[in-house]
């Protein structure tokens, strides 16, 4: 089963990746988890250069590209072997970020990007997809908490995040049969429970 998080940063899906992995697995379920942009030798390299502040100057287009490579290699190398040997495989994003981020945030054309989407995942569609929602009021409150360095996306306008929720919003209600969206400012556990019980209505664990 492929299952896929989504979210602005800071939303909690790392947090929530773990905890279902160790859920999983204490169901003796075999379990591979992987992150977008990175998870390959090949994959980390385009991470690097996709998240450092010294490139403020990239075009979304070379960004989307960029973006799409990582995710090939990464589905090539990883996802789909794994698959095959009937893992679970939890993905922290996968390509409806690009949806969110360089199509609604970056305004590349949607129909470019479904293209590119489609060929850069071989046509792999996530089985189940959690959108765990804040807002980038929320965003900026935790990452204040946290004393979090930005990285070059996180250093982007209000405004650009503000279409990038907005467009997650619309990919899940576009996409409602794989689409779980989840209230992110919940309690970490009462989140958990929640993914939970979604999976259990999918699979037998």
């Amino acid at each position: 089963m492929f299952i896929t998080f989504e979210g602005i940063d800071l939303s909690g899906k790392s947090t929530q990746i773990i905890l279902l992995k160790e859920y999983l697995n204490s169901k003796r379920k075999k379990v591979i988890t992987v992150r977008e942009p990175g998870g390959t030798q090949i994959s980390e390299k385009i991470r690097d250069i996709l998240l450092d502040k010294k490139n403020l100057n990239m075009e979304y287009l070379t960004e989307f590209l960029l973006f799409s490579s990582s995710r090939h290699q990464l589905t090539k190398e990883v996802i789909i072997p794994n698959l095959k040997k009937k893992y679970f495989v939890i993905s922290d994003r996968y390509y409806d970020s690009s949806t969110a981020y360089q199509g609604y945030g970056g305004m590349i054309e949607l129909k470019t990007i479904r293209y590119v989407n489609n060929i850069a995942s071989g046509a792999l569609t996530p089985d189940l997809t959690f959108l765990i929602n804040i807002s980038i009021e929320e965003c900026i409150k935790r990452k204040k908490l946290m004393n979090k360095t930005e990285d070059r996306i996180e250093q982007k306008k209000v405004s650009y995040f503000n279409k990038v929720i907005k467009g997650y919003l619309q990919i899940a209600k576009n996409n409602k049969n794989r689409f779980v969206v989840i209230d992110g400012t919940k309690p970490i556990q009462e989140i958990h429970s929640e993914i939970i019980s979604v999976i259990k209505s999918k699979v037998k664990i």
